[in-house]
């Protein structure tokens, strides 16, 4: 986000030894209302983001799709982390919880959301 729309403020660093469960809930709140807002600037046909920069070293993308799976990808690889070090660190969690993360549509109208991805009432 810092690199493909640098006029959106990014959320404050946590403090990863002193954060609390509900810092770490309010920044991943502001973190997702910033990547809602540049996913919205990009696709919605504004035109004041045109590239995609995944990183400092990588080619950038024009925005569409691509850009979407991408960052669908890699959060998904952000959920898969924190089941596996939750694991390793003997805190596994409830099988519920563990499928849930991947339950698209009940998190979807758990958040208060009309209808699902895909746009289903």
């Amino acid at each position: 986000m810092r690199l493909t729309a640098p006029h959106l403020k990014v959320p404050a660093q946590l403090d990863r030894a002193h954060c609390t469960p509900q810092q770490a809930r309010a920044g991943l709140a502001e973190s997702a209302a910033r990547c809602a807002q540049m996913l919205a600037e990009a696709l919605g046909g504004a035109g004041r983001i045109e590239m995609f920069h995944r990183d400092g070293w990588a080619k950038p993308w024009p925005v569409g799709p691509d850009m979407l799976c991408y960052m669908l990808a890699h959060e998904a690889h952000h959920r898969g982390q924190v089941l596996m070090l939750a694991h390793q660190l003997g805190f596994p969690l409830p099988k519920e919880v563990g499928y849930g993360i991947w339950n698209w549509e009940k998190l979807w109208r758990e958040c208060g959301a009309a209808g699902g991805p895909g746009g289903d009432s």
